[in-house]
């Protein structure tokens, strides 16, 4: 295999990008998770709140290129129609 200058730079700028689309990927998986935790848990205003702030790390992951775009639309719209499904718990 001929190594080149070239291919060291390419992997170089490969293993940084891997690092940076990674920290992107996971910090939103963590946000998605809260909002799944709070729509498990019946918390609907809580869940309506941070839906606002997990729409906007999907656009942010999106635009950077960590994620597809259609990937993107589709967790905003099962989170939307789950957060807004969610009543309150029932009274006894």
């Amino acid at each position: 295999m001929a190594i080149h200058k070239s291919t060291i730079r390419q992997r170089r700028r490969s293993i940084r990008r891997t690092a940076v689309n990674k920290k992107n990927k996971s910090s939103l998986r963590t946000e998605v998770r809260r909002v799944r935790e709070l729509i498990h848990d019946k918390n609907k205003d809580e869940a309506l709140k941070s839906l606002s702030q997990v729409q906007s790390a999907i656009d942010k992951t999106v635009k950077k290129g960590a994620s597809h775009k259609n990937k993107g639309n589709r967790l905003k719209s099962r989170l939307s129609r789950q957060a807004t499904v969610v009543s309150a718990a029932p009274s006894k």
